[in-house]
């Protein structure tokens, strides 16, 4: 790999997986989120960084090579409208405490995920499949806020 891809690949690794991290420290699980009644299928609390981490990885990757081809095309646009849902959603959640909007930000993330893949498939087909494990967890996301969303009763912010 020739100096330019690998300071695009590090730039892309430090945005995505530093913003996440950054991003998840500031916007934690606290006792509202404890108070809230969940569905049996929600994961133990630790599970969500380690995936996220390696989601991140995935993310970044894609990202980077998006960027190598064709910076100014719909998936790189595409790429970028998924970044900022993603970033998004831990406050929403965590800070503002609204289930329902979280619910709106993971449904337009898992469209923007599915969106990337669509448009990456033909000309970088492993931009496209590094996607695939992060538009189940995705939608894995959006079945858990949904069932917390009903179980909890209100669209807008239960406290």
């Amino acid at each position: 790999m020739n100096r330019h891809r690998l300071a695009t690949h590090l730039a892309f690794l430090a945005l995505v997986v530093g913003g996440g991290l950054a991003v998840g420290a500031s916007n934690t699980p606290d006792g509202w989120y404890a108070s809230l009644a969940k569905p049996p299928f929600n994961p133990p609390n630790w599970v969500f960084g380690p995936v996220w981490t390696v989601l991140y990885v995935a993310i970044a990757v894609a990202g980077a090579r998006t960027w190598l081809r064709d910076r100014r095309g719909a998936a790189m646009a595409v790429w970028w409208v998924q970044l900022v849902l993603n970033f998004l959603w831990s406050p929403a959640f965590f800070t503002l405490h609204s289930i329902g909007g979280a619910m709106v930000v993971v449904t337009g993330m898992a469209i923007a995920v599915a969106a990337f893949i669509a448009l990456s498939w033909r000309h970088d087909r492993t931009s496209a499949l590094l996607f695939v494990p992060y538009l189940a967890w995705v939608g894995f996301a959006g079945l858990l806020n949904g069932a917390i969303l009903w179980l909890n009763g209100s669209p807008v912010a239960v406290q």
